[in-house]
């Protein structure tokens, strides 16, 4: 197999590259940065175009999350581009491009490839996020190791100053303001549904436009309800939860608490920063060292599975997540994992798993031979594979 690989700076880039290499492919890299504009990306297309003229032959153009000036070399070339996305909102999923035949575009998240079905999209498909198995190889033949935290969360706080779209809105109306803060309190407390573009009136996103308005001409089916309400009102939603969350733990006694965050000097009672982790050589170790590894995913993402569940599954440390639709369909709740519905069922959670070890033991043991036996990055690229028919 002949591929080329989009080679950014991508969650799990480095293991398919691997993978690949495994496997027999030839595999030659293509630099890029999703960063680049202008003449910068033309540079950027006109090196994958010289690469794809220079190979006698590629199967297909691989990359994680799915980019248009990618997907339009490759359809100039007619040859197949793969991409799998893992991030949740993710605005180049609504462009035009998408309709490019040479596609085959797989999105992690459920609620989400459901939209392009309704529209009759043939180029998007559904697959679930997966796990790199060599690299979880010590946590597998050693087990999880000594657990010395009680609870760890890793992620970030989205109050970053690139996150606080929120902000913008300050000076809208009053009235405005307040069912904008009103519906974003009651999504806090609805899991499984979200529940804000629904709720944005037309009065509302006039007042939203205003303030913060969206681009007419963008190369986008994106409507502006979606943008504000998964850009800007999700990630609000998931900024408050996840202080909120960490707070309320942050005041039960005699734990040891490690926050992992990119937000170093973010301080919350009772949690102990560590900076950020990084996902390539110590993540895995966090995981396997903590007794109990908080999931808060972020509202933006409908039912999926967040890549940082299989992650802690994979390295053998117990899960406890917030509620998705989709974690039933492929894990035994409270077998494998542990979900919450509520700040109060959590706290409860906690309670109990910090007090049964043997339990938690092997609930975190059973969810690593889930992972392991169904969710590894082998089988999803046999899948993605099989659906692009190389």
């Amino acid at each position: 197999m002949n591929t080329i690989l989009i080679d950014w700076n991508s969650y799990g880039n480095e293991y398919m590259k691997s993978l690949m290499a495994q496997r027999g492919y030839d595999v030659r890299l293509c630099p890029f940065s999703d960063k680049k504009s202008g003449s910068e990306m033309e540079e950027q297309k006109k090196v994958l175009s010289d690469m794809l003229d220079e190979a006698k032959s590629v199967d297909y153009v691989f990359s994680y999350n799915y980019f248009p000036e990618v997907s339009n070399v490759c359809n100039e070339k007619n040859v197949k581009y793969i991409s799998w996305v893992y991030d949740s909102p993710y605005l180049n999923i609504y462009s035009y491009t998408v309709l490019n035949p040479v596609n085959s575009i797989f999105y992690f998240d459920y609620g989400v490839y459901k939209e392009f079905e309704a529209s009759n999209i043939p180029t998007v498909h559904y697959l679930p996020l997966g796990i790199y198995e060599p690299a979880l190889k010590k946590y597998i033949d050693s087990g999880a190791g000594k657990r010395n935290s009680d609870i760890s969360f890793v992620g970030s706080l989205y109050n970053e100053a690139k996150h606080s779209l929120y902000a913008k809105f300050a000076s809208i109306s009053p009235y405005a303001k307040g069912y904008l803060d009103a519906i974003i309190s009651a999504q806090k407390n609805i899991y499984g549904e979200n529940i804000l573009e629904a709720l944005l009136t037309p009065e509302i996103e006039a007042e939203l436009q205003k303030a913060y308005p969206t681009d007419p001409n963008a190369p986008t089916v994106m409507t502006p309800k979606q943008l504000y309400s998964q850009f800007v009102l999700s990630r609000q939603v998931t900024a408050l939860e996840r202080t909120e969350v960490l707070e309320l733990l942050g005041k039960k006694e005699g734990l040891a608490r490690n926050l992992y965050t990119p937000e170093r000097s973010a301080e919350i009672n009772g949690w102990s920063n560590k900076g950020p982790v990084d996902y390539y050589t110590s993540m895995y170790d966090v995981f396997a060292s903590s007794k109990i590894n908080l999931n808060i995913t972020l509202r933006s993402i409908k039912t999926g599975i967040s890549l940082r569940a299989f992650d802690i599954m994979g390295a053998g440390g117990f899960l406890l997540s917030n509620y998705q639709a989709e974690y039933p369909e492929y894990f035994d709740i409270g077998g494998e994992m542990a979900i919450y519905e509520s700040y109060e069922d959590l706290l409860g959670k906690v309670d109990y798993y910090l007090s049964h070890d043997k339990e938690r033991e092997e609930i975190a043991t059973a969810g690593q031979r889930n992972v392991l036996e169904n969710h590894t990055l082998s089988k999803r690229l046999d899948e993605m594979e099989r659906v692009a028919g190389v």
